[in-house]
């Protein structure tokens, strides 16, 4: 699935209109992602992201546009690297 819009660093519209909200450490997996980028949305099995977004260089955990990030589990996941 190709980008929609990618205006603001931390979230992410496809072209199905769903809406993803990258998480701060994926943030510089980003950075390269341009309209063409094929990006495929998986389920994720993580403490901190319901899905990934795969494609560009890697693969980069989301969540729901409107959901928030559970704050703990970020701070974990950024102190871990």
């Amino acid at each position: 699935m190709k980008i929609r819009s990618h205006s603001e660093s931390h979230v992410v519209e496809l072209e199905d209109g769903s809406r993803w909200k990258i998480f701060p450490g994926d943030l510089d997996l980003t950075l390269d992602w341009k309209p063409e980028t094929e990006l495929t949305v998986v389920e994720a099995e993580d403490d901190v992201a319901t899905h990934e977004l795969l494609g560009g260089s890697g693969r980069a955990r989301e969540r729901p546009a409107g959901e928030s990030w559970p704050a703990r589990d970020v701070k974990d996941a950024l102190k871990d690297g």
